[in-house]
C-alpha cells in the first residue's frame, strides 16, 4: 500500500497551466498542502486563486533564490520540478546561450533545489524531476532537448544514491496535448496528433491528467528510486 499525501507539504515549480497545474490540482485533491513556486509569483496567484495553494518565487538559474525559498518554506516533504527552457532546433541552428539555458533550468536547478532542500525534508521525503522521451528517441530539432533530458535521467539516479533514504524519480512524458502544440495551427496539430496516435502502441496522445498520476505513483511509492517513469504510451518503440 502507499504512502498517504494527507498532511504531507508538496513544493511544485512551474507554470501554472499544462502538465504542473495538473499535477497540482492532483496533489491538492489528494490532500497535499501544495505551494507552487515560479518566476512569475503574480501569474501564478492568478492561476490558483480559487484553490487554497500557496504561491512562493523562485528561479531556478539562481541559487540565492532557491535557498532563500527552502529558508521560507522550512520543513517540506516532496518536491516536484516540471520547469524546463525551450531548446529545440537543429545543431545548425542551435544557439550557445539556449542550450545553457535548457541544462541550467533542468538539470542544475534540480541539484540545486537537492542541495538545499534535502537536508530539510524526512527520510521519507522525495523529489520528481521531468525527463522526457527525447532522451530514448532522438528526432531531428530535438538534439538539445534530448541531451538535457538524458543529463535529467542521470541526475535522478545520482541523487537516488546521493540522498538515500530520500527517493528521487523522474518523470519522462512523450507527447502530451498541454497546449504547447497549438502554436501549429490547428491543421498542422491535428495532423501531428493524429500520425503519433497510430503509430503509437498506446494508440492516442497522452494528456496532463495521465502525467500527474504519475507522479503521484512515484510521491507515494516507498519502493520506488532512482527511476525514471516512461508517460509515453510507447512511443519510443516505433
Amino acid at each position: 500500500m502507499g504512502a498517504t499525501l494527507t498532511g504531507r507539504t508538496v513544493l511544485v515549480i512551474g507554470r501554472g497551466s499544462g502538465i504542473a497545474r495538473a499535477v497540482t490540482l492532483t496533489l491538492h485533491t489528494a490532500g497535499a498542502t501544495v505551494v507552487v513556486a515560479g518566476r512569475n509569483p503574480a501569474e501564478l496567484a492568478s492561476a490558483y486563486d480559487e484553490q487554497d495553494i500557496a504561491v512562493q518565487r523562485i528561479d531556478l538559474t539562481d541559487e540565492t533564490s532557491v535557498a532563500a525559498l527552502a529558508e521560507r518554506l522550512g520543513r517540506v516533504d516532496h518536491v516536484v520540478s516540471t520547469a524546463s527552457a525551450r531548446a529545440r532546433g537543429t545543431v545548425d541552428a542551435l544557439d550557445h546561450d539556449v542550450i545553457l539555458a535548457s541544462f541550467n533550468v533542468k538539470v542544475l536547478g534540480p541539484m540545486l533545489l537537492a542541495k538545499h532542500f534535502a537536508p530539510r525534508m524526512p527520510a521519507d521525503g522525495s523529489f520528481v524531476l521531468f525527463s522526457g522521451s527525447s532522451a530514448r528517441k532522438p528526432a531531428i530539432g530535438m538534439l538539445a532537448v534530448g541531451a538535457t533530458n538524458a543529463a535529467v535521467d542521470a541526475v535522478t539516479r545520482g541523487l537516488a544514491v546521493e540522498l538515500a533514504p530520500i527517493r528521487v524519480n523522474a518523470i519522462s512524458p512523450g507527447t502530451i496535448d498541454t497546449g504547447a502544440y497549438d502554436a501549429l495551427g490547428d491543421e498542422a496539430k491535428a495532423r501531428l496528433f493524429a500520425t503519433r496516435s497510430t503509430t503509437s502502441p498506446a494508440r492516442r496522445i497522452g494528456t496532463p491528467d495521465d502525467v500527474a498520476g504519475a507522479v503521484v505513483f512515484a510521491m507515494t511509492t516507498p519502493f520506488l528510486t532512482g527511476v525514471s517513469l516512461a508517460i509515453d504510451g510507447g512511443e519510443p518503440l516505433v
